[in-house]
Protein backbone atom coordinates (compact mmCIF):
# COMPACT_ATOMS: atom_id res chain seq x y z
CA UNK A 1 0.00 0.00 0.00
CA UNK A 2 1.02 3.56 -0.65
CA UNK A 3 -0.10 6.53 1.41
CA UNK A 4 -1.63 9.16 -0.85
CA UNK A 5 -2.43 11.63 1.92
CA UNK A 6 -3.32 12.16 5.54
CA UNK A 7 -5.88 14.39 7.17
CA UNK A 8 -6.78 15.36 10.69
CA UNK A 9 -9.57 17.54 12.02
CA UNK A 10 -10.46 18.59 15.54
CA UNK A 11 -13.39 20.71 16.59
CA UNK A 12 -15.14 21.94 19.68
CA UNK A 13 -18.26 19.90 20.39
CA UNK A 14 -19.93 22.98 21.89
CA UNK A 15 -19.66 24.71 18.49
CA UNK A 16 -21.56 21.90 16.78
CA UNK A 17 -24.14 21.88 19.58
CA UNK A 18 -24.72 25.62 19.04
CA UNK A 19 -25.07 25.16 15.26
CA UNK A 20 -27.59 22.34 15.72
CA UNK A 21 -29.69 24.54 18.02
CA UNK A 22 -29.54 27.50 15.64
CA UNK A 23 -30.03 25.47 12.45
CA UNK A 24 -32.28 22.47 13.12
CA UNK A 25 -31.72 21.09 9.60
CA UNK A 26 -27.93 20.97 10.03
CA UNK A 27 -27.82 17.17 10.38
CA UNK A 28 -30.21 16.64 7.47
CA UNK A 29 -28.25 19.06 5.28
CA UNK A 30 -24.74 17.65 5.81
CA UNK A 31 -25.21 13.96 6.63
CA UNK A 32 -26.54 11.04 4.57
CA UNK A 33 -29.67 9.15 5.54
CA UNK A 34 -27.52 6.25 6.77
CA UNK A 35 -25.45 8.58 8.93
CA UNK A 36 -28.65 10.08 10.33
CA UNK A 37 -29.86 6.57 11.21
CA UNK A 38 -26.56 5.93 13.02
CA UNK A 39 -26.95 9.19 14.95
CA UNK A 40 -30.51 8.18 15.91
CA UNK A 41 -29.16 4.90 17.30
CA UNK A 42 -26.77 7.03 19.37
CA UNK A 43 -29.72 9.17 20.58
CA UNK A 44 -28.53 12.14 18.50
CA UNK A 45 -25.45 12.50 20.68
CA UNK A 46 -23.81 15.80 19.81
CA UNK A 47 -20.40 14.17 20.40
CA UNK A 48 -21.17 11.58 17.73
CA UNK A 49 -22.42 14.22 15.29
CA UNK A 50 -19.34 16.37 15.90
CA UNK A 51 -17.07 13.37 15.36
CA UNK A 52 -18.87 12.64 12.08
CA UNK A 53 -18.38 16.23 10.92
CA UNK A 54 -14.69 16.20 11.88
CA UNK A 55 -14.30 12.90 10.03
CA UNK A 56 -15.71 14.29 6.79
CA UNK A 57 -13.26 17.20 7.05
CA UNK A 58 -10.36 14.83 7.72
CA UNK A 59 -11.27 12.70 4.67
CA UNK A 60 -11.17 15.65 2.27
CA UNK A 61 -7.88 16.80 3.80
CA UNK A 62 -6.45 13.32 3.20
CA UNK A 63 -7.66 13.56 -0.40
CA UNK A 64 -5.99 16.97 -0.66
CA UNK A 65 -9.06 18.55 -2.21
CA UNK A 66 -11.22 20.09 0.46
CA UNK A 67 -14.89 20.21 -0.49
CA UNK A 68 -14.27 21.39 -4.05
CA UNK A 69 -16.61 20.05 -6.68
CA UNK A 70 -18.69 17.91 -4.34
CA UNK A 71 -20.95 18.04 -1.28
CA UNK A 72 -20.45 16.93 2.31
CA UNK A 73 -23.07 14.24 1.73
CA UNK A 74 -20.77 12.71 -0.88
CA UNK A 75 -18.56 11.65 2.05
CA UNK A 76 -20.20 9.18 4.42
CA UNK A 77 -18.82 7.92 7.72
CA UNK A 78 -20.42 4.76 9.09
CA UNK A 79 -19.37 1.85 11.31
CA UNK A 80 -18.85 -1.81 10.47
CA UNK A 81 -20.36 -4.63 12.53
CA UNK A 82 -17.59 -4.28 15.13
CA UNK A 83 -17.97 -0.50 15.41
CA UNK A 84 -14.90 0.36 13.31
CA UNK A 85 -15.41 3.59 11.33
CA UNK A 86 -15.55 3.24 7.56
CA UNK A 87 -15.56 5.81 4.76
CA UNK A 88 -17.90 5.64 1.77
CA UNK A 89 -17.68 8.08 -1.12
CA UNK A 90 -20.39 8.93 -3.63
CA UNK A 91 -20.81 11.05 -6.74
CA UNK A 92 -18.06 13.52 -7.57
CA UNK A 93 -16.10 12.73 -4.39
CA UNK A 94 -15.82 9.12 -5.54
CA UNK A 95 -14.82 10.21 -9.04
CA UNK A 96 -12.12 12.53 -7.67
CA UNK A 97 -10.77 9.82 -5.35
CA UNK A 98 -10.57 7.38 -8.26
CA UNK A 99 -8.72 10.01 -10.31
CA UNK A 100 -6.27 10.39 -7.44
CA UNK A 101 -5.92 6.59 -7.36
CA UNK A 102 -7.25 6.43 -3.80
CA UNK A 103 -8.58 2.92 -3.19
CA UNK A 104 -9.39 3.07 0.51
CA UNK A 105 -9.21 5.03 3.73
CA UNK A 106 -8.17 4.19 7.25
CA UNK A 107 -9.91 6.33 9.84
CA UNK A 108 -9.73 6.81 13.57
CA UNK A 109 -12.25 8.88 15.54
CA UNK A 110 -12.24 10.00 19.16
CA UNK A 111 -13.83 12.60 21.39
CA UNK A 112 -13.64 13.98 24.89
CA UNK A 113 -16.20 16.08 26.70
CA UNK A 114 -15.10 19.14 24.72
CA UNK A 115 -13.44 18.05 21.47
CA UNK A 116 -13.99 15.60 18.62
CA UNK A 117 -11.05 14.51 16.48
CA UNK A 118 -10.59 12.35 13.41
CA UNK A 119 -7.45 11.13 11.64
CA UNK A 120 -7.60 9.68 8.12
CA UNK A 121 -5.09 8.03 5.81
CA UNK A 122 -5.91 7.82 2.10
CA UNK A 123 -4.37 4.71 0.52
CA UNK A 124 -3.57 3.27 -2.88
CA UNK A 125 -3.52 -0.52 -2.83
CA UNK A 126 -0.74 -1.99 -4.96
Amino acid sequence: MTIIGTGVDILEIERIEKIIKEKPRFVERFFTVEEQKFFALRLMSVETIAAGFASKEAVVKAMGTGFRGFEMKDVEILRDSLGKPIVNLFGKAKDIALGLEIDSFQISISHSDHYAVSFVIALRNL
